[in-house]
């Protein structure tokens, strides 16, 4: 199941755990709905600003849990829904940082192009395998990848189904932070994600709504949901504050308004 550490991170910032150390973090369908239900609970709450997903030392999710999928039929594939989870996932409107340690393979890999941010460890490993076991990534897994590291990149995981390593997803671009060591992987996206949560989250919200949605427009269309986003958040009080403060040489009081 998925375990909620709010505890355990900064003011701000929420701590979602993978923890089925048993499977290696494999993502069944208690911890799938569970990471959706924690998500959606977190977007209606004004006191979390920006999330961590991790595993644990050894996994961050080793894809799939295929005693959920090796023997169904397309129709039962089909009835599972999972897509509408992974929806909760991909549109959740605030930041999301994923803390990788060991292996992100498969469903796990594809948890972790979702989020916003990738912090990773020089251990950390990333694969798309699904092909060796005669499939394909079905929850975005193709597309994000193409659209994170381009078509051969993309497809030279996707055709092999094998790893690579922390440090070759950040020369690809793929991990946004390579921390220093496994030891300070989560540490290191907590505070990242606290950076994150302390500037304004309607602002940080916009812009995450306005990469994901230009991404795949025209540049005129794109620049058009920015533009507009720009001028709405002329009406925060986050605005006000924060430009008020530059002015004057102080810090700001960010207030989520």
């Amino acid at each position: 199941m998925t375990v909620l550490r709010s505890a355990d991170a900064p003011e701000g910032v929420a701590l979602l755990q993978l923890a089925r150390p048993e499977a290696r973090n494999a993502l069944d369908l208690t911890t799938r709905r569970a990471l959706a239900e924690h998500l959606e609970a977190i977007a209606a709450d004004p006191q979390i600003r920006a999330t961590v997903v991790t595993g644990d030392r050894t996994a961050f999710a080793a894809g799939a849990d295929l005693n959920l999928i090796a023997r169904a039929s397309p129709m039962e594939i089909h009835r599972l829904d999972l897509h509408a989870l992974w929806r909760r996932v991909g549109e959740h409107p605030k930041p999301l940082v994923a803390a990788v340690n060991g292996p992100a393979y498969g469903a796990g890999f594809e948890l972790a192009l979702m989020c916003d941010l990738i912090v990773a460890g020089p251990a950390s490993r990333f694969a798309l395998p699904e092909i060796k076991v005669g499939i394909m990534p079905g929850a975005g897994g193709s597309q994000r990848l193409v659209r994170a590291v381009g078509k051969h990149r993309a497809l030279r995981l996707l055709l092999s189904g094998d790893p690579i390593d922390g440090a070759t997803a950040e020369r690809w671009g793929l991990v946004s932070h390579l921390a220093d060591s496994d030891a300070c992987v989560l540490q290191t996206a907590l505070g990242v994600a606290e950076a994150v949560a302390a500037r304004p989250p309607l602002a940080a919200q916009m812009i995450k709504e306005a990469v994901l949605e230009g991404a795949d427009l025209p540049l005129d269309a794109a620049l058009a949901i920015e533009r507009k986003s720009n001028q709405l958040l002329f009406d925060t009080a986050d605005q006000k504050e924060c430009m008020a403060a530059f002015l004057e040489k102080r810090s700001p009081v960010v207030r989520g308004a």
